[in-house]
């Protein structure tokens, strides 16, 4: 019910705009020079070997390590704890006119001559919310009663996902304002995705490794069988 309203609302919008919204003919805007694709990929390949690109690139490739464990495996953790996933997805709700206010109120900082401070004031509250996400996980069964959990505890699951949303919109707001005004006005487009490109590719592989290291980082115990381990999925099976 959900996908069908927002898909009618979607159709709906884009048809009217199609029908309503008329094109300036007015004004007519220069012509770009457009680049096949070999002349394309050798100006990115120009860009990433300036000497400021490339340590730019290797630093935001790794600077979301300390926080991928936190960001990717929390939400299953709780699930694996017990926690309803009906309940962490409607705790997402309040998240949303957060997520429009965020970028709006944090543009205001990163506006300046040096946007990246932003970034790297939100880092270590960031980190620091990656040891409290532990603590949920840990706190999780302790307060778990009856196959249900109180209302304080998804008041602090809540509080927590708020502070999590401005440090990582801080820092998201950051990267892309710097990355915009770093950009060679003459080639932006080009220039730009590159760098974004590397920022979301900083973002996605911790995560994967992160849960890829799941298992293996998982320590478990078997009830009712002496001196057996668990330490693998098919020993866990048996």
């Amino acid at each position: 019910d959900f996908l069908f309203f927002w898909g009618a609302v979607f159709l709906i919008t884009t048809t009217l705009v199609a029908f309503l919204k008329k094109e300036n003919k007015e004004l007519i805007p220069p012509k770009e020079e457009t680049k096949g694709i070999t002349d394309t990929y050798r100006l990115l390949f120009s860009i990433i070997k300036m000497p400021a690109v490339l340590t730019f690139c290797l630093l935001i490739l790794t600077s979301k390590v300390g926080f991928s464990a936190a960001d990717a495996v929390t939400g299953l953790k709780l699930v694996e704890e017990g926690v309803p996933k009906e309940h962490l997805a409607l705790l997402a709700v309040p998240m949303v006119p957060l997520q429009i206010i965020l970028p709006l109120v944090i543009s205001k900082y990163t506006a300046g001559p040096q946007p990246l401070n932003t970034f790297y004031k939100a880092m270590p509250f960031r980190l620091l919310l990656g040891l409290e996400f532990a603590f949920l996980v840990w706190w999780a069964p302790k307060v778990k009663h009856e196959g249900a959990f109180p209302l304080y505890y998804y008041a602090v699951v809540v509080l927590s996902y708020a502070l999590h949303q401005v440090t990582l919109y801080s820092m998201y707001v950051a990267i892309m304002a710097f990355n915009a005004k770093v950009s060679d006005p003459l080639i932006g487009g080009t220039y730009m995705t590159l760098l974004n490109t590397v920022s979301n590719l900083g973002g996605n592989w911790p995560s994967t490794v992160a849960l890829w290291l799941v298992d293996p980082l998982t320590v478990k115990e078997c009830a009712g069988a002496q001196g057996h381990s668990c330490g693998t999925a098919a020993a866990a099976e048996v």
